[in-house]
């Protein structure tokens, strides 16, 4: 694509007002959320949502979620408004939940990745809310990062990627969250979460008083080509309903190796399969988290990827959370990193 000078801009009233302008007019703007950086567009105009696809090298068929700053612009999306969806929106938005709902003929289909439904969410950012409010259109904002790569928790995460292929981005705070959010699908009687995140299916239930599904994807993994490790072409060809549920996903330059096991045990493999790589001549990366704290490794875990890219590691090896709650998310994310590479200890 045609190399572009990327703007810098910060968080004032007049770099709004700026990064408004170019999204009003067709361009891509990479802003802050509580989440991670989304890379926008104005929703409704499918020229300018294309032009995500192209600078992230995003497969067209995978969905993008659509920002809006005021429950309200939900109408302008969907023609359904259930009491369920009001009764989420009252206790999440705005935060960190997408709700998959019915589109409208308005949207555009390559905004929906060629769905009839599409995924909204009121994000908790100042920065965000500031923009589509003065852009005065939803806007359409996957992750700001090269498709399959981490997904960016700060501004230089995004340069790294997209300087030169976007047109401007608002530089704020580190992500608060630092994992996606939680993705539900709302168009049939029992609503399934599509995607974890740090909203839970617990969270949920209690706001509706009812049962809520994960996807079944959710709790499987893929055959794998036991030959080379990679993934097999059922995998490859999945077509996801919303953004995140391709198998290969968040993936470092590295290989990576989850270990999963009891604690101690696996704090013990890791040290000996370090030790072994590094008599290789091999650069390692360690990653290991506290089951306790599942938040601090959400927060952590895109932007460690990205630095053991920046040290130019050769392998890292993490251990597995607990999957529950928010440990749940992090390690959908963790498995998609290492392609499902896997070692039980």
């Amino acid at each position: 694509m045609e190399k572009r000078e990327t703007i810098i801009l910060g968080t004032e009233e007049k770099d709004i007002e700026t990064a408004a302008q170019i999204i009003c007019r067709g361009g891509l703007v990479a802003f802050p959320t509580e989440t991670v950086y989304g890379l926008g567009a104005n929703g409704l105009d499918g020229e300018a949502a294309a032009k995500i696809y192209e600078a992230k090298g995003r497969p067209s068929d995978n969905p993008m979620i659509v920002h809006i700053s005021s429950k309200n612009d939900l109408m302008v999306l969907t023609e359904t408004v259930t009491d369920d969806m009001r009764k989420l929106m009252d206790a999440f938005w705005p935060g960190p939940m997408t709700m998959v709902v019915p589109a409208r003929d308005a949207v555009p289909r390559v905004t929906t990745g060629g769905l009839s439904t599409v995924a909204v969410r009121m994000p908790n950012h100042p920065a965000a809310l500031a923009l589509i409010e003065k852009s005065g259109v939803p806007i359409a904002a996957p992750s700001a990062n090269t498709s399959g790569r981490p997904s960016p928790t700060t501004g230089m995460h995004v340069l790294d990627d997209l300087n030169g292929r976007i047109d401007a981005v608002i530089m704020g705070e580190p992500c608060q969250i630092g994992i996606e959010s939680t993705v539900i699908d709302m168009t049939s009687d029992v609503p399934m979460i599509l995607r974890p995140g740090k909203l839970t299916k617990e969270d949920f239930s209690r706001v509706l008083g009812k049962k809520v599904e994960l996807d079944p994807t959710l709790l499987m993994r893929p055959d794998l080509n036991r030959q080379d490790g990679s993934l097999t072409e059922t995998a490859e060809n999945f077509h996801p309903k919303a953004p995140g549920m391709k198998y290969k996903h968040y993936a470092p330059k590295a290989e990576m190796i989850i270990f999963e096991g009891e604690a101690e045990k696996v704090r013990m493999a890791i040290a000996e399969a370090k030790l072994e790589r590094t008599e290789q001549g091999e650069k390692v990366g360690v990653i290991l988290y506290d089951d306790n704290n599942p938040e601090e490794a959400a927060h952590d875990f895109f932007a460690q990827l990205r630095a053991f890219d920046k040290s130019g590691v050769d392998v890292i090896f993490a251990s597995a959370l607990k999957e529950d709650g928010v440990g749940f998310a992090v390690m959908n994310r963790m498995f998609k990193s290492a392609g499902y590479h896997v070692i039980e200890v």
